[in-house]
């Protein structure tokens, strides 16, 4: 219900290798730390500098600092250009780290400190896992035994911008497209995409967080961040999700 703002939490001052901008920010917290994965500079080729950088901090607000003092990821493998990342972790309490856009998403494993890439078992360092139509955006989240992976489609500056999953046995997949499930609604808004899911601990309830373009905007980089229930059949398939403009009911969650 209320939220307080902290600024400048990670500053290009600290990553001195970020020129261009910082976006997508995807937060975790491991051993009483939080490690903060960015894209940084928009690369388009491997020529340039940046890709996804790491930061660590003591506290989620920050102030961040820059773990590596370079990119982790810091090229164009598999067509995958290296932004969108999101760290899923494992049961088994490995990190996997699935990213990329330009239609193609790959996933690498990281070392417990987040410091590198380890070789999968076969000794590939990226495996591309791309879904069919997948083309930014990728999220994880594992319910009742399935990993659910979820993407953007469409271009996020126009009205096509959305949401798709898939459901598999791996972490590997492979992801075969069920369906989407959240799109434009000609009444509230269009370019819904680029999410993220809340589970509440020890309950069955879900709720996805993503941004969108209200209907009577047109500026590309006008979007607001909106949050619904994210709800499944008794399959466990995620029914689609309708934009509102009242999200949800409050829900204080300790």
């Amino acid at each position: 219900m209320n939220w307080t703002k902290h600024s400048r939490i990670l500053d290009n001052n600290e990553v001195t290798w970020a020129w261009q901008a910082m976006w997508a920010p995807a937060v975790l917290r491991k051993d009483d730390k939080y490690y903060f994965f960015f894209g940084a500079n928009d690369i388009q080729s491997n020529d340039e500098l940046g890709g996804i950088g790491v930061a660590v901090a003591d506290r989620p607000e920050g102030p961040y600092k820059d773990l590596l003092g370079k990119p982790l990821v810091d090229k164009i493998v598999n067509g995958a250009q290296p932004i969108d990342q999101f760290v899923f972790r494992d049961d088994d309490g490995s990190y996997y780290m699935y990213y990329g856009g330009w239609k193609h998403c790959n996933m690498v494993k990281l070392s417990d400190d987040f410091t590198e890439l380890v070789p999968f078992d076969d000794g590939e360092i990226y495996k591309e896992v791309t879904p069919e139509n997948y083309v930014e955006g990728p999220f994880m989240f594992k319910k009742n035994g399935k990993y659910y992976f979820i993407w953007s489609e469409g271009g996020w500056t126009g009205p096509d911008y959305a949401v798709a999953y898939a459901i598999a046995d791996s972490p590997f997949g492979p992801f075969e497209r069920v369906a989407k499930i959240l799109e434009q609604d000609e009444e509230i808004a269009r370019g819904a995409g680029h999410h993220s899911v809340i589970h509440v601990p020890n309950t069955d309830e879900y709720y996805i967080i993503y941004h969108r373009r209200p209907i009577n905007e047109t500026a590309r980089d006008y979007r607001v961040t909106c949050i619904e229930k994210m709800e499944f059949d008794e399959n466990g398939h995620i029914l689609p999700i309708k934009m509102t403009h009242e999200g949800v009911p409050a829900r204080l969650i300790r």
